[in-house]
């Protein structure tokens, strides 16, 4: 991973750069990473037919692969610049639907809700949108990153755009939850099983396990579940908020976490089937994937 100089100074060159530039380079990025990305290639190239649901020819594969590199690219390009958008124009490049169950619930003596998102598109203009122009207050739990003088960085420069900022770990529910209780929109990117815990469900087809947080607490909360996505749409940012999830205990929490999980992934599927370039999943989540890369497949996912 690149030091925390590199971030600071391609944070800088972002700000001050004519977007057509930021555009430029985000390109040569895609072309110049693809052919030599390695395993990481190889993961994106079977998420993407997942979710187009076919195989890819070798050239479309290396096209459709250097496309996903070139938005991850531009994703970092556009975040490192939001600080210095006028809050104008972020309004002005961003078309949103199905917001109003967010605004419904979230605010000075509401209960909150949760979004669950995949990692997909540009989630922090989406952010940073609700935060200055829905007066949205937004938390976010984030993954920690090494060496932890990086991951300071991305909190302040996530901060600055305002959103409240937690890392995943023990202290993520207590935080979620006192979140809620202030009526925030609490942000969780759940498309993959960090910490190894999460329940078992079936995802494009094959069996894997998601966090199951945000089941657990929209079911102990009774807080709405909204699955959402933001991404590029043309010369513009658009936020897809699905209503929210049909969250009613039924029996036994575990069995209910696992049923409520299965929907998110579900909606995922839908999600992400609008945009699979712009998902910048690039680590193995399936115990196939594993399998391909000559790896161990980790415990949790073995017979999930």
């Amino acid at each position: 991973m690149a030091s925390v100089s590199a971030y600071k100074a391609g944070s800088l060159l972002a700000r001050v750069a004519p977007d057509a530039v930021g555009a430029g380079a985000a390109r040569l990025i895609g072309a110049s990473a693809g052919p030599v990305s390695g395993d990481k290639g190889k993961i994106v190239a079977r998420n993407l037919e997942r979710a187009l649901g076919r195989p890819l020819s070798a050239t479309e594969r290396r096209r459709k692969v250097n496309q996903t590199f070139e938005w991850y690219a531009r994703y970092y390009v556009e975040s490192f610049k939001l600080p210095s958008i006028p809050v104008e124009q972020i309004d002005h490049e961003f078309s949103y639907e199905g917001v109003d169950a967010i605004h419904a619930n979230c605010g000075e003596g509401k209960d909150g809700a949760i979004l669950a998102l995949p990692h997909l598109g540009t989630w922090e203009w989406a952010a940073f949108w609700l935060a200055r122009v829905a007066d949205v207050k937004v938390t976010a739990i984030v993954e920690p990153l090494d060496p932890p003088e990086l991951f300071d960085w991305f909190v302040g420069l996530r901060e600055s755009l305002g959103m409240e900022i937690h890392p995943l770990g023990p202290d993520a529910g207590r935080q979620i939850l006192a979140a809620l209780k202030r009526g925030h929109l609490v942000c969780l990117l759940c498309d993959r099983d960090l910490q190894g815990t999460g329940v078992p469900v079936e995802f494009f087809g094959e069996r894997t396990t998601l966090p199951g947080g945000p089941a657990t607490i929209a079911l102990r909360t009774g807080v709405p579940l909204i699955p959402a996505a933001v991404f590029w749409r043309e010369h513009a940012r658009h936020g897809l908020a699905r209503p929210p999830l049909v969250v009613e205990r039924e029996g036994r929490l575990r069995d209910d976490v696992q049923r409520v999980t299965q929907m998110i992934a579900d909606e995922f599927e839908f999600l992400i089937r609008q945009a699979p370039e712009q998902w910048h999943l690039l680590n193995p989540n399936w115990p196939s994937d594993y399998e391909l890369l000559g790896q161990e497949v980790p415990e949790h996912l073995r017979d999930p």
